[in-house]
């Protein structure tokens, strides 16, 4: 790290006024401030609750991810040279399958470093396209209105990579980004003014845009040929006897081990990276809990009730949970400070709005087993006004008191 910090400091006259690259000041600065403390710090207390900085808050973030990350390459790995045995290929004719071979590695499934490996370079491609293009963004903006480039786009960028399909085109993810970052933030101010979650904006713009990319059986697998669909559909179509047919159990997908969004699979790391966020208390566990309960109030209530001709409604509320990306999206991107609700009342009824709207866009809706990523934009839609509710009330229960 000291050789690091050395080669920064070296760079750094290039990048500043006068400099060849001194357009990308800002650019450089996040990157430096991401790894280092930077000079300029905040001497006194202006923080509200502790002295927490937004560099640290991101930072924590992203941390929070790593059991995550550690379980989408093995997984996205894994779910590939499984496809390649069912499909009885031994290579891969892309530059994926040069690399591979290059290294020597091979496809075997039962091999960890084969699968993590195999996993990293479907991951990595997602994840520089996304950096390059929302990073390209958010330096304009922050270079026209002269403010700095701060490391919330590091969490978005992370975030985003992680809920799409492994086989999306490149130029799809660099798309969905830029609406991301441009209409779902920097339209509103940028960082701390946007009232929608970012990340989920580009990935709600990109499900609806190009919808034949984003859902059905053949995206979940980046192997030409082969389909196979989620455990989620399979609930949907014909309810948990579906998926257990299909040879998944719920400690399967409780750990992770099935198709779906790169890194919203498994419930276990989610879990992992919850206990991080609520420890540092970055992450509100009103808000976690509010989701839980509300989606095991409204698929218990739905259990209940019953149906002859909707599998979805005996769905119980523990197959909910480790289903789709619920887990995910409860902890990493319901959380989300600034498009939250801010008052602790309200986040319990924020929370428990987003997991009875995803049970319910799950069961009820026929074309959309996946309800997280819009019952989350709806509680952001909705978070202002349960603030505002929930401060009227405070605020008259004290008058009547006085």
């Amino acid at each position: 790290m000291a050789g690091l910090r050395r080669f920064l400091d070296r760079l750094e006259p290039s990048f500043q006024k006068g400099g060849p690259y001194h357009k990308y000041f800002a650019l450089f600065e996040m990157v430096d401030t991401f790894l280092y403390t930077p000079k300029d710090v905040t001497r006194g207390s202006p923080h509200v609750r502790d002295g927490i900085d937004l560099k640290r808050l991101m930072s924590y973030v992203v941390l929070a991810t790593f059991p995550v990350l550690l379980m989408m390459l093995w997984n996205t790995g894994n779910q590939a040279n499984s496809a390649m045995a069912a499909l009885g290929m031994t290579d891969l004719d892309n530059w994926r399958g040069w690399v591979l071979n290059a290294i020597g590695l091979g496809y075997d499934p039962n091999s960890v470093v084969a699968n993590m490996f195999h996993g990293l370079l479907y991951f990595l491609p997602i994840y520089l396209t996304t950096l390059i293009a929302g990073g390209t963004f958010e330096v304009i903006f922050a270079a026209v209105r002269n403010h700095e480039v701060n490391e919330g786009f590091l969490v978005t960028s992370m975030l985003y990579s992680l809920t799409l399909p492994p086989s999306t085109p490149l130029w799809q993810v660099a798309l969905g980004i830029i609406f991301g970052v441009v209409l779902g933030k920097e339209v509103f101010g940028g960082t701390g003014k946007n009232f929608l979650n970012p990340a989920l904006t580009g990935r709600a713009f990109l499900y609806f845009a190009y919808p034949a990319q984003m859902s059905g059986d053949a995206v979940w697998t980046a192997i030409d040929g082969f389909s196979g669909a989620t455990p989620l559909a399979l609930g949907a179509a014909g309810g948990i006897e579906a998926i257990t047919n299909a040879g998944y159990t719920w400690t399967q997908t409780f750990l992770g081990s099935m198709a779906g969004s790169i890194g919203e699979t498994s419930t276990l790391a989610c879990l992992l990276g919850a206990c991080f966020l609520i420890y540092t208390r970055v992450a509100s566990f009103r808000i976690i809990f509010g989701v839980f309960l509300g989606m095991v109030v409204t698929s218990l209530l739905f259990n209940m009730i019953g149906s002859d001709t909707n599998p979805m409604f005996a769905m119980p509320w523990y197959w909910h949970l480790t289903l789709g990306g619920l887990a995910f999206g409860m902890i990493f991107m319901a959380t989300d400070p600034v498009s939250a609700s801010m008052t602790n009342t309200g986040r319990w009824v924020y929370g428990g709005l987003i997991g009875f709207m995803a049970v319910l866009i799950r069961v009820v809706n026929p074309a959309f087993p996946e309800g997280i990523m819009l019952a989350i934009l709806f509680g952001n839609i909705f978070a202002p006004l349960i603030d505002y509710f929930v401060v009227r009330a405070n605020v008259q229960r004290r008058l009547k008191r006085s």
